[in-house]
């Protein structure tokens, strides 16, 4: 990747960092994400009021700027590690644009369905005119308007297939859905995929940035195309065989749509689909997240899963490695289509841990 002169202020080699990125991508080379508190704020920006109510916190475009400007501000951004101005408004925006009622909380928002009698309800369609549509672009074009050179501004989480649907049905009766009226569920499945494709070109003049590349929220990936993270969580309560019918033919569709898109393995409960997601032809990265309560992302319980995933030709992201097992993990596994975030405490424990993985600065 010839340098192209795309800078962030906040991010001196932030080219260093994209090139490996792609290359990642690629399954080729190290991508190491590390972070950790700078010893000297790149400026000096204030945390906004901590005891603004709910709404202020998720939906003002003002507050969401300043805490997000504050928090990057004083972080050291190491190896592929970057500034992103995160526009989630809760997790699974889609549903929400598809009339899913939202119901704001502490750190999260409740989604409550929309879908009572599936004879009668229409076929979704993704209308500009939604409130949460209208919110979120606001909290996007807020975040561009006060970029100015210093992060990035990604893609808020969307999410899609199984897990919008329960979003807009309720996760139950979606269950029963699948049984009684599979050729629906099929049908509502095929329209959620228009409307996430529609949503994503909508924001693309906005997000996708100088070099043809975008930021996806979730899971910290940037990609030199059109990129995301997909997922469907639901796949924890129904067997293979219902995911090959199911939610491997409108995620493979998505795969192919995108040009760079990982996988959200959530849970021990999903490991029955791996076989499954490793036969998607357009689905180049899978991310494991293990349930609370078991060992972390880059333990050893988990080397055998991401070699599973190497050697089926995907890359692998270890999420939460502690400092100390990045480079057993690396020695294990091979550096090869490997993704691992971490946090360091201090930056010069970022900068050696960087050093020691062959990381320098140009």
């Amino acid at each position: 990747m010839a340098d192209d002169g795309y800078r962030l202020a906040w991010k001196p080699d932030w080219h260093q960092a994209r090139r490996a990125m792609a290359d990642w991508w690629d399954g080729r080379g190290l991508a190491l994400w590390v972070t950790a508190p700078k010893d000297r704020p790149w400026e000096d920006i204030p945390e906004p009021d901590p005891n603004a109510d709910l709404a202020t916190r998720w939906l003002d475009p003002a507050y969401r700027v300043q805490r997000e400007a504050a928090r990057h501000s004083r972080t050291f951004f190491g190896g592929v590690a970057f500034p992103m101005y995160k526009t989630n408004t809760g997790p699974g925006s889609l549903g929400l644009f598809l009339g899913a009622h939202g119901e704001l909380a502490e750190s999260t928002i409740w989604y409550h369905p929309c879908i009572d009698d599936p004879d009668t309800h229409p076929p979704l369609r993704f209308d500009p005119a939604n409130m949460w549509w209208q919110r979120h672009l606001a909290i996007i074009d807020a975040g561009l308007r006060e970029a100015r050179g210093r992060w990035l501004v990604g893609y808020p989480d969307l999410i899609e297939n199984l897990d919008t649907l329960a979003q807009l049905r309720g996760p139950q009766q979606t269950l029963m859905d699948l049984i009684e009226r599979p050729d629906w569920v099929k049908q509502k499945l095929a329209e959620i995929n228009r409307a996430f494709f529609e949503v994503y070109d909508l924001l693309w003049p906005r997000l996708g940035d100088p070099v043809g590349g975008s930021g996806f929220c979730a899971f910290n990936l940037w990609g030199p195309g059109k990129t995301a993270k997909v997922q469907c969580d639901f796949c924890c309560m129904i067997s293979p065989e219902m995911f090959r019918e199911f939610v491997l033919p409108p995620l493979a569709e998505q795969c192919q749509w995108l040009d760079f898109a990982m996988f959200h393995l959530d849970g021990t409960q999903a490991l029955p689909q791996l076989p499954n997601l490793l036969s998607i032809e357009g689905l180049q990265a899978i991310e494991w997240t293990p349930q609370a309560g078991i060992p972390r992302g880059g333990d050893p319980t988990w080397y055998d899963l991401y070699r599973q995933i190497r050697r089926a030709g995907k890359g692998v992201q270890a999420i939460e490695v502690a400092p100390h097992k990045v480079l057993p993990l690396i020695d294990a596994v091979g550096p090869e289509g490997l993704f691992i975030t971490t946090e360091a405490g201090t930056e010069d424990e970022a900068r050696r841990l960087l050093e020691q993985v062959g990381w320098k600065e140009s």
